[in-house]
């Protein structure tokens, strides 16, 4: 029985992305898996052949071997070459065909460069804003825990006066290469760590890595705008590689620390600002702070409940890379009197006797409901 293409196996087309393909896989693997299909031997066949699908087209050379040649690559009815039984992997045979579409990525004769080390590790570092920081954007002064090149030796892991020598095990490659079944497989070279080049005299001072750990103290422009959780990057600022490999990279990872007056929400502002009782009644201005260091001000109109919520356009956060801003929302919460005088009270009891209708209209008409309800 012929066996079906990998892709419609997978529900994929030819030219899908890595992602796209894991994706299909997952969903299908999930679907039957045998845990989920006790007993299913159709449901239990099917996940051997998505998973024989998947272990192909995950794997850049075998998928390479497959869209050029199908089923055949890997059951020895491909063409024959000058080996027993499958491809030949000399000259002329199925390595030309790796080394003409992977030649960079293999150490290949297309210009691949040999003992390259490979590049330092990425960093991350962790640094706390406050909001106004956040809104106006600032320059810090950061110290970073990382790895430099090493002065002693500049980087190179051989002590001065010294060179690292080509690795007699790889050629200078820094990979070697054995046959498994159809294919050559590539692997680092265990004689130099894929160095291409060992040393023999190493450096006293880094004990041969080339690198020595140090802090590293960098200015970092934070823009204005900048959210929780936004990341910067710093080419090059990681950690140092391998024997003067290219570093990698610094990522910076910002959080902006809570606010005692204002939250955020994009770049919008909210603002919950008490006021007497009095203004609530009479009404009045009111000035709010705002998160440029200036005032607002809010006309509180009489009769004012708590709750009421006030809009001030463009007094809100600075937009990311733009000229322009949010607006903040500021919500009025009417406070009640505390610690009353004697005479603060009797005029609240006056108040209370002369209110008559039309005074509280919203506790008025709840109770008069309250009433209507218990009559019924």
């Amino acid at each position: 029985m012929a066996k079906q293409d990998f892709y419609d196996l997978l529900g994929v087309a030819r030219g899908a992305g890595a992602d796209e393909i894991k994706k299909a896989y997952r969903k299908l693997a999930m679907q039957y898996h045998p845990d989920r299909n006790p007993g299913d031997k159709t449901a239990e066949q099917k996940f051997k052949e998505i998973n024989e699908a998947y272990d192909v087209l995950k794997d850049d050379q075998k998928r390479a071997a497959y869209d050029r040649f199908g089923h055949a690559a890997f059951d020895g009815a491909g063409p024959r070459g000058p080996g027993a039984g499958g491809f030949d992997f000399g000259s002329g045979g199925f390595a030309d065909i790796f080394e003409e579409m992977f030649g960079d990525f293999m150490g290949g004769r297309r210009g691949a460069q040999r003992g390259q080390a490979g590049r330092g590790s990425d960093v991350r570092f962790n640094l706390e804003i406050t909001l106004e920081e956040a809104f106006q954007g600032k320059q810090a002064t950061i110290k970073v825990p990382s790895s430099v090149a090493c002065e002693v030796c500049d980087g190179s892991g051989a002590e001065p006066g010294s060179q690292p020598v080509t690795c007699p095990t790889c050629g200078g490659a820094g990979r070697v290469r054995a046959s498994q079944g159809f294919f050559t497989v590539e692997r680092t070279c265990p004689g130099c760590g894929g160095q291409g080049r060992v040393i023999k005299s190493p450096c006293r001072n880094c004990s041969g890595s080339g690198r020595v750990r140090k802090d590293k103290t960098l200015k970092v422009d934070i823009p204005p705008g900048v959210d929780d959780g936004t990341r910067i990057r710093l080419a090059n600022e990681g950690e140092s590689g391998m024997r003067g490999a290219p570093p990698g990279d610094l990522y910076i990872f910002l959080s902006v620390r809570p606010h005692p007056l204002f939250q955020r929400d994009g770049a919008d502002l909210f603002c919950k600002a008490p006021i007497p009782m009095a203004t609530a009644a009479l009404g009045g201005p009111i000035e709010i702070p705002a998160i440029d260091g200036g005032r607002a001000k809010i006309t509180v109109p009489a009769g004012t409940q708590s709750g009421a919520r006030f809009r001030l356009r463009g007094k809100g956060m600075t937009v990311l890379r733009s000229a322009g801003r949010g607006d903040m929302y500021v919500e009025l919460q009417v406070e009640t009197p505390v610690n009353l005088t004697k005479r603060q009270r009797e005029l609240l009891e006056e108040f209370e006797r002369e209110g008559g209708g039309g005074t509280s209209p919203e506790s008025q008409g709840f109770f008069a409901k309250v009433k209507e309800f218990f009559k019924e």
